[in-house]
């Protein structure tokens, strides 16, 4: 059976056959095929045969797609010209269809002109070759716009295997060849069409990302500006005009800030009629806010605006803020219009529409509070006087801010049954939020921005027990939000933490809410320290965090996170405090069915209770470290003992040594008392020796056992300088 026929009977098979052997076994031939020589010539066959199925036509035109991209130098010499012949043919062929053949033999041509150099289209370049063949022919204008589209995108493709020099080459062939193609869409403009505007637009932005030194008076004026403009107005060019629009505003900034100045005339364009969308965008939150509302009962009112247009709008908002984000930061009436209008995005109830500001947000406080953009104003003076009057025009619309972006963190309440991945982004969303926020507090400050996020916890709080038991996932919002903010807050505030920390052990126990209060202790360690209320602070938020050690998975960890944190930070607070806590670590640590963290979590522990032991006075350091030492080095002793006693055929697995040799090696890390480490260590050496005899030939053992004794000798050459 010949090529031919077997590509036939394959692609039968692929689509139509019942059983998945055969159309894997078909799938894995049409694979092959597509890999030999003869591919080129029956595929180019089968195109030209009109009794062919659809599913023949696009499995041969994506073939010579594929082969011109990956195999163009198997065909022989003067071959290129005869093919390009051949698809052209095809393309006029195909030019009203079916899309997906047409859209491949597109692809086809746009790989073939790469490989080909400028001399073989003619004096006039490839772009005048081609409206020459398609531009005389009305029903092929279409598919002139298509390889219009593809053109410029395939510049940058790395599918094509073509060498670097002749890649750039194309490259610059196309840069100069940018005139050409707006006069072909100018022509194509002209039919009339929704459609053919639509696709005209598309290939427009896609020839604007190649573009550069196009004057922008020029451009201010050019019909595919305007029509671009004027497409935002069309249902049927709405998504295409924005593209557009986009790559125009991304094409004013593309340089430095000098260039921007000689943009000017297209920017006072683009900027207006992007700004006449608002009244649209408006109406859309309207919409979205009566949506949301009829899922509480209300009523919604019915508008007539479509998601995918809002998200259109809300993208040019969101560019033209980014882009103009320097001019927007000057503080101008103008430039608080485009800000109002951003705020609107951010506003949206849809989390995705919302989102798109948020890289606004952060390079506008960059702008604002950057040294570096205040330079042209000369002496310190004048760069404090006009930092000072744009923080003050700014500060309401970064107040409102905290208020839009900070309730996305709230658990909805169907987050119980949520998958995996639903879980997952919405741990994106709350990293995104807390991004947001710490933007705030470098415009605001992290008081001001504290007192904001304090206020609708307090608000609960303040109300009965029932209301906090109902409100739960308000007050862990507003803790999640002053938790992201840590850092930014001054260790000497003593207005609204410790109220927020004296409410944090009065809060249910419910597990997102006891994970959110471990970590806001973990956060503000630093500030326990600082604070004159950490002597009654303490005893009460170690006591939360014991609790919440026996809580199941996250919590458990969250407090396991949040001891080491507080240990760190207050270890000179914490004397009186570590016969409590070494009795809980050795809980901990022998296994008691009440705690159930990892091996991982119980380090941290081990981590935490060693610089709190450091710490001690010398007269009660000794005992503290042998009760440290203690849960540690029975199971391993025992561990040890047990391997002694065992037969040739038992096997102690490298995980059972390593749990316990990694608690020994963060004793030794974190104990920084040299002398009694020392005696510490003289007492564990023969157990240690052991280990070193019995799992001698375990890399991974060895691998721990000596990071862990090299601890000491770093400490001992400490000792000895």
């Amino acid at each position: 059976m010949d090529s031919r026929a077997t590509l036939l009977e394959a692609l039968q098979a692929l689509y139509h056959h019942p059983d998945p052997e055969i159309r894997l076994t078909a799938n894995r031939w049409l694979e092959n095929f597509q890999q030999t020589v003869d591919a080129w010539q029956v595929s180019d066959n089968l195109l030209h045969d009109s009794s062919c199925s659809l599913e023949v036509h696009y499995f041969c035109a994506q073939t010579l797609r594929t082969k011109i991209q990956r195999d163009f130098e198997d065909l022989p010499p003067g071959a290129a010209l005869s093919l390009r012949s051949s698809l052209m043919g095809l393309l006029v062929k195909f030019c009203q269809g079916p899309a997906a053949v047409r859209t491949q033999l597109c692809l086809a041509i746009a790989a073939l002109t790469m490989h080909m150099g400028s001399d073989e289209w003619g004096n006039n370049g490839v772009l005048q070759w081609l409206g020459s063949e398609l531009g005389s022919r009305p029903d092929a204008v279409l598919a002139l716009l298509e390889l219009l589209t593809v053109l410029p995108q395939e510049a940058n493709s790395w599918k094509v295997a073509v060498r670097p020099e002749r890649r750039r080459q194309f490259q610059v062939a196309l840069m100069s060849s940018i005139q050409d193609a707006f006069n072909l869409l100018v022509s194509c403009l002209r039919s009339g069409s929704a459609l053919l505007h639509e696709q005209v637009l598309r290939a427009f932005a896609a020839w604007l990302r190649l573009s550069s030194g196009i004057p922008a008076a020029t451009l201010a004026t050019h019909p595919l500006v305007l029509a671009a403009l004027s497409g935002l107005d069309s249902e049927q060019t709405f998504d295409s005009a924005v593209d557009a629009v986009a790559e125009l505003i991304r094409y004013t900034v593309c340089g430095t800030s000098i260039d921007l100045v000689a943009q000017m005339p297209l920017v006072q364009v683009l900027v207006p009629r992007v700004m006449a969308l608002r009244p649209r965008f408006t109406a859309a939150i309207r919409e979205a806010m009566s949506l949301k509302h009829a899922e509480d009962g209300t009523e919604a009112e019915i508008l007539d605006v479509d998601e995918e247009t809002t998200k259109g709008m809300a993208y040019l908002f969101s560019e033209m803020g980014e882009s103009y984000v320097e001019l927007i930061a000057t503080g101008s009436s103008e430039a608080m219009i485009i800000v109002e209008a951003l705020t609107e995005v951010t506003s949206h109830p849809d989390y995705d529409i919302a989102r798109m500001t948020f890289n606004f947000w952060h390079h506008l406080s960059r702008n604002l509070t950057n040294r570096a953009y205040y330079l042209s104003f000369g002496n310190e003076a004048a760069i404090n006087a006009e930092r000072e009057r744009r923080s003050a025009v700014f500060k309401p619309s970064f107040e409102l801010l905290v208020s839009l972006v900070s309730f996305r963190v709230m658990y909805p309440p169907e987050f119980e049954i949520w998958r995996k991945d639903e879980l997952a982004d919405f741990k994106q969303t709350r990293y995104s939020v807390a991004d947001v926020l710490l933007d705030v507090t470098e415009v605001l400050g992290g008081q001001a921005t504290l007192d904001l996020l304090s206020r609708s916890l307090f608000s609960i709080a303040n109300s009965d027990e029932n209301k906090l038991t109902s409100e739960w996932r308000g007050v862990e919002a507003s803790l999640y939000c002053i938790r992201a903010i840590a850092k930014a807050v001054p260790l000497a505030e003593n207005a609204i933490m410790p109220k927020v920390m004296t409410l944090l052990p009065q809060l249910p126990t419910q597990p997102q809410l006891l994970y959110t209060s471990s970590l806001t202790i973990a956060a503000f360690a630093d500030w326990l320290r600082a604070s004159p209320n950490s002597r009654s602070l303490l005893p009460l938020l170690l006591q939360l965090l014991i609790n919440a050690l026996s809580a199941p998975e996250d919590p458990s960890a969250a407090a396991a996170l949040a001891l080491k944190h507080v240990c760190d930070a207050c270890r000179l607070q914490l004397g009186d405090s570590i016969e409590a806590l070494l009795r809980v670590y050795q809980q901990v640590l022998n296994g008691e069915d009440k705690f159930k963290l990892s091996s991982d979590d119980e380090l941290q522990l081990v981590e935490g209770l060693s610089i709190v032991v450091s710490a001690l006075p010398p007269d009660r350091l000794p005992q503290a470290l042998d009760a440290l030492c203690l849960p540690v080095l029975t199971p391993l002793q025992q561990l040890v003992t047990a391997a002694q006693q065992a037969s040739s055929e038992q096997q102690f697995s490298a995980r059972q040594y390593t749990i316990l040799i990694d608690r020994v090696a963060n004793i030794f890390r974190y104990v920084s008392t040299p002398e009694p480490l020392a005696a510490v260590f003289q007492q564990m050496w023969p157990l240690l020796k052991t280990v070193f005899t019995q799992r001698g030939a375990d890399a991974r053992s060895m691998e721990r056992l000596c990071r862990a004794c090299k601890y000491v000798v770093r400490l001992a050459i400490f000792l000895l300088d």
